[in-house]
């Protein structure tokens, strides 16, 4: 079973033939102003990665955590987090990323889906549970208070919070890292979505000293390129950087808000690298958008749109016009 990603744009651009450089990529959620790569050193590519280069401890400072290990992409813990347990009872956020609940499920798992307003509940019945925050694709945000309740009750035995925090650098305050290790708390973190750089393929995943072994055990040797690693610890001290992006981030999430707002597609929920648009027009509105070269992500339960940040000016003024007349078209239909 492969699941559908945000990106896809050859396949997009083969369906409704609309050449790949002529599309406007909102499903991501990637910061399409990302970090801006300087020349890497020549040497970056013709050594192999060695553990200890300095990533590690730049990576503790940034996350403000004591430990952590180096992963391509948080995908790579995803994969191989449900291999280090036994087959037990796990609850999935839902909605949220489908490549949580695919791996644990292929693992021989039995998966819940949880929403917001039951997992005090469900807890009880639990051994793993799984949580985006903020949750992709609804924006919805976990308070620490709440995290930590339900992280001592799993660990009392010998249960795992496993917390998704891809799209949390624009509010680091809401971020768990600070308090590991603690046993069966484990945290995800994607270097590509705040950066802008995914294609990299770099992440870090947080979690007590034992859990990170075996990890690395199962990633094997050279788990992340040298070239990843550089540009992982010069962007990560890039402080002024961080600072102007989350300002921006926040700022253009909100003018985005507001676009939206304006073309009768309330969101609702967001958080500052995309807007979630919940509606039962969600495939008129996908379609209508690649129609014009405009490429978003489709949820089907529930029927819904999550909408990434334009990258500049013009763009913005071409998401404008594609929903004017989209909304245009609606209530000529609606008349009609």
């Amino acid at each position: 079973m492969v699941l559908e990603h945000g990106g896809n744009l050859r396949q997009a651009s083969i369906h409704y033939n609309i050449p790949i450089n002529n599309w406007l990529d909102l499903s991501t959620g990637i910061n399409p102003n990302g970090w801006k790569v300087p020349l890497i050193p020549a040497t970056t590519w013709s050594s192999l990665p060695e553990d200890h280069d300095g990533l590690e401890a730049i990576a503790c400072e940034y996350y403000n955590t004591e430990q952590l290990l180096p992963i391509a992409g948080s995908q790579a813990a995803i994969q191989i987090l449900p291999m280090l347990r036994r087959p037990c009872h796990v609850g999935v956020l839902h909605p949220s990323y489908g490549e949580h609940e695919h791996a644990w499920k292929r693992n021989g798992h039995h998966v819940t889906h949880v929403t917001c307003d039951n997992i005090d509940t469900m807890l009880p019945e639990l051994n793993v549970l799984i949580i985006i925050n903020p949750n992709n694709p609804t924006g919805a945000y976990f308070t620490l208070e709440k995290l930590l309740s339900w992280h001592k009750q799993l660990s009392k035995r010998n249960g795992w919070l496993i917390i998704d925090e891809a799209f949390i650098d624009t509010t680091p305050q809401l971020s768990l890292a600070s308090h590991n290790p603690k046993s069966g708390l484990i945290i995800l973190r994607s270097f590509g979505k705040f950066f802008g750089l995914a294609g990299i393929r770099l992440g870090f995943i947080c979690a007590q000293p034992q859990l990170l072994a075996q990890l690395s055990a199962h990633l094997g040797p050279w788990a992340t390129s040298n070239p990843a690693r550089w540009i992982g610890m010069t962007a990560l001290q890039d402080t002024s950087w961080h600072q102007t992006a989350r300002q921006n981030l926040i700022k253009d999430s909100s003018r985005l808000q507001t676009l939206l707002n304006q073309n009768n597609l309330t969101p609702t929920g967001s958080c500052p690298l995309f807007q979630w648009v919940s509606t039962a027009q969600a495939k008129h509105i996908h379609a209508q958008l690649a129609q014009q070269g405009i490429w978003s992500r489709l949820f089907s339960a529930p029927l819904s749109l999550p909408f990434g940040l334009p990258e500049n000016e013009s763009d913005w003024q071409r998401l404008d016009t594609a929903l004017k007349h989209i909304s245009k078209l609606h209530f000529t239909e609606t008349d009609g």
